[in-house]
């Protein structure tokens, strides 16, 4: 094992008693499926989907105007509550206000608004072009709601993973029962106490239970699934939603990969990987899990990377306002156990489990086999391994499971035109990390093992939304459309093979029908 700075441990307690909804949530965890609480839970969310259903069948959230009032409530909650926001994920995650403005209050503003600006032209029949035979009638899709959808969050960006969903479901038309992350307990009891003062208390919910619960409550039949999460739970949700064929939407994450090419401004690829590494104290599922890049460019890099560190966080980030703390004590210890298993702690390494902080750490000398390299790590840790050239580099990335992120810094089009087309990857970013995640015009989502579906302005609408395909026709073309019917004669199979051979050509096989 690597050696590891001094470590500064502080071993005081806590004096304060845990707040009621850490209390809650871990009771909640100590029940298994079958106690009484579990069961309360289900009948709990039982009797919402109920009520929610019965809505959605009167056709309350149907209306162009329904959905604009929901949605421009839900930008007024963030606005009067912004503080109450701030405040609780202080509590859960000692996240500055900052970054909780920016990364999660911002983010949902954005998304209701421009689905608000958007809304009538999404809802409209999408018109299809007519063609020789389907001249006399109309070829549209038309998007319709789901029904009832569950939207899972996950705790490393507690609102923003629950209300960016929720806004795609609404602007679809749909009804929503949410579910935040009990790992984020206060910011899931805000919610949960605020959105029925804002949204329709029949259409949309919250439910706070374990995700031990989830398969439960999949089972009870939602019309859609969006979870945020990890792999594990990804995968039980997934297989209970199989039983009752419920469409399901995955984000899951993965170990992102960020090449540093030797033609780029090293300066600004550490002060851009440096911010999207340690934001949030490095809980991201789109943040560079590890950079490969030369040994040479490796000297530069960490040199860079010692001087923005400074620049973001002071001589000791633990004394900074702008640096955060891990969610829980099992993933402080997950995370210190990472470090120390894992190559040499160039920059950082420093903990304090009493406060569960970890600085933010660089290690070098890491291997494909080391423990951090085998798993999404959340926490402000960041591994560098040296490669040979590109095609070591492409060759690594290929040999992980398909990310959420790929990210490449390089002032050469070719290397970056390289990556993107030689790795599979649920988005990319050349010369910037993260932000393509948030861009309400880009979908995003993962591939393979980092999820599947994806999300953000129009394409969380269609994830929220069945396309259906209507043709509406004219009975004035029988004499044509009456070849089809029996009997069947050879002359009338020979006259429709001549017809649609010339169809074919430039409208599609069969059009005679």
């Amino acid at each position: 094992m690597s050696s590891l700075p001094s470590l500064t441990v502080n071993m005081d307690t806590n004096p304060n008693p845990s707040p009621s909804p850490s209390r809650w949530f871990r009771s909640l965890r100590r029940t298994k499926p079958g106690d009484p609480c579990v069961k309360s839970c289900l009948t709990v969310c039982e009797k919402l989907l109920q009520r929610a259903r019965g809505a959605f069948r009167m056709g309350r959230t149907l209306t162009e105007s329904f959905r604009r009032t929901q949605l421009d409530a839900l930008v007024r909650m963030l606005v009067d509550h912004e503080c109450d926001f701030v405040d609780a994920l202080s509590r859960d995650l000692r996240k500055p206000r900052f970054e909780t403005v920016m990364s999660e209050l911002v983010v949902v503003k954005n998304e209701a608004l421009y689905a608000t600006s958007n809304l009538k032209r999404w809802m409209e029949p999408q018109c299809i072009d007519r063609t020789l035979v389907t001249s006399l009638d109309e070829c549209m899709v038309v998007s319709e709601p789901l029904g009832v959808v569950l939207v899972v969050g996950a705790w490393c960006s507690p609102v923003q993973h629950c209300l960016v969903p929720l806004v795609g479901a609404i602007a679809a038309g749909n009804c929503v029962i949410i579910n935040p992350s009990e790992t984020s307990p206060h910011t899931a009891e805000l919610l949960d106490r605020i959105i029925p003062s804002y949204l329709d208390n029949e259409c949309y919910h919250v439910i706070l239970t374990g995700s031990s619960d989830l398969p439960e409550m999949v089972d009870l039949k939602f019309d859609h699934i969006f979870l945020t999460g990890n792999s594990a739970l990804g995968s039980k949700v997934a297989l209970s939603a199989a039983r009752t064929l419920t469409p399901v939407s995955l984000v899951l994450g993965g170990k992102n990969p960020c090449y540093v090419d030797q033609h780029c401004d090293v300066a600004t690829a550490a002060r851009r990987i440096a911010w999207a590494r340690f934001h949030n104290a490095g809980q991201s599922a789109v943040a560079p899990d590890y950079v490969l890049c030369h040994a040479d460019t490796q000297m530069q890099l960490l040199q860079a990377l010692r001087n923005c560190l400074h620049q973001f966080y002071g001589p000791d980030p633990r004394e900074s306002r702008c640096f955060g703390r891990l969610v829980s004590t099992e993933n402080f210890i997950c995370v210190r156990d990472l470090i120390w298993k894992s190559g040499k702690v160039e920059i950082g390494g420093q903990v304090n489990e009493a406060e569960r902080y970890i600085a933010p750490t660089v290690l070098t000398e890491v291997v494909e086999s080391d423990p951090i390299m085998q798993q999404e790590v959340f926490g402000p840790v960041l591994p560098i391994l040296t490669v040979q050239n590109l095609d070591e580099a492409v060759s690594i990335i290929c040999r992980q499971e398909k990310p959420l992120c790929v990210y490449v810094y390089s002032s050469n089009s070719k290397v970056v035109s390289r990556l993107m087309r030689d790795t599979s990857s649920g988005s990319f970013c050349a010369n910037d990390c993260i932000l393509q995640s948030l861009l309400v015009m880009l979908p995003f989502g993962g591939v393979g093992a980092s999820g599947m579906g994806s999300f953000h302005g129009r394409h969380s609408f269609d994830t929220f939304s069945h396309r259906k395909s209507c043709l509406l026709r004219s009975t004035r073309i029988e004499c044509i459309t009456y070849l089809r019917y029996p009997p069947y004669e050879d002359h009338n199979l020979s006259l429709m093979t001549w017809a649609s051979t010339l169809s074919s050509r430039s409208q599609g096989w069969c059009q005679i029908l």
